[in-house]
């Protein structure tokens, strides 16, 4: 026996709601597809810039990097539920460990140790990241596979050490050591100079200097009555 609704078979409104919902189903498929590609996307350039830019970490492009890598990997967002892969978290939670390091102060003495520890929690963030977008690098090649010139490292030390110092002229913590040798002296000027002292010496000792005074001119007008 046949179940009819509005003189219709459930398979005839079977197929008349896939029609009507075909489309919009087609819909909400393809921005999911596109929101996915835009999400990969978006982590692959974060990588990309961490990658350039991983010997050079005071460089703006990389801080950026650093920056946006909470809303990157942030997840996303499915009929009000948040949602998050294990691999994103883990990209979250080696971020939150390299950044709690990075704003610890040392002192100099300790800057060394510093230094290597943000070196490792940097490595791992970076695997993190290369795991969740599907690149299979190892650790060894991460942390030891970058290349930067020598010259370029004694550039930035360099730069770095003239703003202390600057910086430190400028507040008065250092004064400004001169060593001065000679001044620049003319000597058609000198020897000029060398020989009028002589001559007004020689004219006070026999009296031939003479000084004449004179009383100061009145300037001239028409006289009041």
């Amino acid at each position: 026996m046949q179940t009819l609704f509005l003189g219709l078979e459930l398979k005839d409104w079977a197929t008349i709601v896939a029609a009507l919902l075909g489309p919009v189903l087609a819909v909400q498929a393809q921005k999911a597809v596109e929101s996915l590609r835009e999400r990969q996307r978006r982590k692959a350039f974060l990588f990309e810039q961490l990658m350039a830019t991983r010997v050079a970490r005071l460089a703006p492009e990389h801080v950026r990097a650093l920056n946006m890598v909470d809303l990157v990997f942030y997840g996303e967002r499915v009929l009000g539920i948040q949602r998050r892969s294990a691999k994103e978290q883990r990209v979250l939670d080696t971020w939150k460990e390299y950044h709690d390091h990075l704003n610890n102060k040392v002192d100099n003495a300790q800057i060394p140790l510093w230094i290597a520890q943000g070196d490792e929690l940097f490595t791992n963030l970076l695997y993190a990241v290369a795991q969740d977008i599907g690149f299979k690098f190892d650790r060894v090649q991460l942390k030891r596979g970058a290349y930067s010139p020598v010259a370029h490292g004694e550039i930035e030390a360099e730069q770095t050490e003239l703003r202390k110092a600057t910086l430190s002229l400028l507040t008065g913590k250092h004064a400004l050591n001169m060593n001065v040798v000679s001044f620049p002296v003319d000597p058609e000027a000198l020897a000029a100079n060398k020989a009028a002292v002589q001559n007004i010496g020689k004219a006070l000792e026999t009296g031939a200097l003479q000084a004449e005074l004179k009383p100061k001119e009145r300037p001239s007008g028409p006289s009041h009555q």
